[in-house]
């Protein structure tokens, strides 16, 4: 094909006419046809865009107009009435239309059979590496070791090595300042002949390369907070959702951003229950009264819950990611503690009714089970006066994250996620009542206004974001579903 001189595209009407050849032959049938198609799909299309147009800036007039109450020049609360959802609520909920769309039984069965594979082998390297360290150790410290060979065989073997130790599998709350350290990849061992424990950071580069590490070293500990405060870790005290907590200045060799904080704080995820039910025994200590007393704890946290169930089944992302923002804007110090006038404050600000009796007992409860003297963690009181997920569906929360941050940073920029966000299953979209990108949309809109930057989320958010969500659904399959469904996990 000879090159164009674009030149002579340029110039008056006369000009263009010249270089018009006149024996040119008139267009045949089919191509005329084909115009006249095209055409009509052209004015159909610029119509229904005119359309969309037209009750997207009457969406938005009507969502300007919303009452709002002002609290910081950088941050705007939207104030709706007791009944009424506002414009953000109802984008929200269009997420709940994946629960109808539930993704191929086969496709699930078979992603799951190969997470549980993985699942398996990573257990395993780590088991190996955690069981070389503490085996080495063990001969290089022995100042009889060149003696009777045959005889040390037997004796170098730990004695909390002679049965396999209980594995668990704990991650790191997600309140850390940088969330990178919520998604690290921990799996922990408690030895029941000396009630010691260890954890490993398990790390993956790329599809083959992995690494394990010592993430805390294998000492025996006791509980840093709570009705436990001072008291070893016994076998009693792993189960899914307990929460662990370590003092950061007895371990220099943890990363930065989590020595920043006083305690680190671990949650279990998941648990060996084989090994569990193999090394319990009949004579394992209980201590009553303190079983008694954290039960009565989650019975005043169970009252105010559920006489907020109501409000935040349908407000559930406004209000928890609102929430977020909101305490650490009043966090001047950046410490994660607020007082109680603070929390007062937040709950009348987002018309969360508690009593004054149970906020009392709540914060009884709280502040004897915190650190601070008169401040409480703002995190563990989201979680005490509203709940949280159970274990199952943040998995599939933090599957979702880990597959958008591939660089590992505990941020995701929000390009990345318009980019992976598929809305071709959503109902609506199956349906022709909206378009996939009208639904992609309002999900960025909605998760934007629960970050704290326009350009990217970090896991705290995006886990307030479906904390909100799970408040509203029951079954957790239908939970899994608005996250397997537009995320492909």
């Amino acid at each position: 094909v000879p090159p164009l001189d674009l030149r002579s595209l340029v110039g008056s009407d006369d000009e263009e006419q010249d270089i018009i050849p006149e024996n040119l032959p008139s267009p045949t049938d089919k191509y005329k046809l084909k115009y006249e198609q095209y055409k009509t799909e052209m004015k159909e299309g610029y119509k229904q865009y005119s359309q969309r147009n037209a009750e997207k800036t009457k969406s938005d007039n009507i969502h300007q107009q919303s009452p709002r109450k002002k609290i910081d020049k950088q941050v705007i609360y939207e104030e709706a009435s007791e009944d009424d959802l506002t414009t953000l609520d109802r984008k929200a909920l269009l997420q709940n239309g994946y629960v109808d769309s539930p993704c191929h039984a086969q496709n699930s069965a078979r992603k799951s059979d190969a997470e549980t594979v993985a699942a398996e082998k990573k257990k395993q390297t780590v088991t190996e590496q955690m069981m070389i360290d503490h085996l080495s150790r063990a001969v290089i410290s022995d100042p009889e070791q060149n003696l009777n060979i045959e005889k040390q065989g037997n004796a170098h073997i730990l004695p909390d090595l002679k049965r396999p130790p209980l594995r668990l599998r704990k991650r790191t709350l997600h309140e850390t300042k940088n969330g990178r350290d919520a998604c690290r990849d921990l799996i922990g061992f408690f030895f029941t002949n000396d009630q010691s424990l260890t954890i490993y950071e398990y790390r993956q580069f790329g599809k083959n390369r992995t690494n394990v590490l010592p993430f805390i070293p294998k000492n025996i500990y006791s509980h840093q907070c709570g009705r436990r405060k001072g008291k070893q870790y016994q076998l009693g005290d792993f189960y899914i959702g307990a929460t662990l907590t370590f003092l950061s200045s007895h371990h220099p060799s943890l990363p930065r951003s989590i020595k920043e904080n006083i305690l680190l704080r671990l949650r279990i995820t998941n648990i060996d229950q084989m090994a569990l039910e193999s090394i319990k025994t009949a004579s394992m200590a209980h201590e009553e009264d303190i079983i008694m007393q954290e039960a009565n704890d989650r019975l005043v946290f169970k009252a105010i819950q559920d006489a907020l169930k109501e409000k935040l089944q349908k407000r559930g992302v406004r209000i928890l990611t609102g929430l977020g923002k909101y305490f650490q804007q009043l966090d001047k110090e950046g410490c994660g503690l607020l007082n109680k006038a603070d929390f007062k404050q937040a709950l009348k600000v987002f018309h969360l009714e508690v009593s004054e009796k149970d906020f009392e007992s709540s914060w009884i409860i709280l502040i004897t089970n915190g650190n601070g003297k008169d401040k409480v963690d703002y995190g563990e009181f989201k979680r005490a006066i509203i709940g949280e997920m159970n274990e199952y569906r943040k998995s599939f929360v933090r599957k979702a994250f880990m597959k958008l941050d591939f660089n590992k940073t505990g941020f995701v920029p929000i390009i990345n996620i318009r980019k992976c966000y598929c809305a071709k299953k959503h109902p609506q979209v199956i349906s022709g009542h909206s378009t996939e990108e009208e639904i992609k949309s309002s999900f960025l809109e909605t998760l934007k206004d629960a970050g704290g930057k326009s350009d990217e989320v970090s896991y705290g958010e995006f886990e307030d974001y479906y904390e909100g969500l799970s408040l509203g659904i029951v079954d957790d399959e239908d939970f899994v579903n608005i996250l397997r469904t537009p995320w492909g996990i």
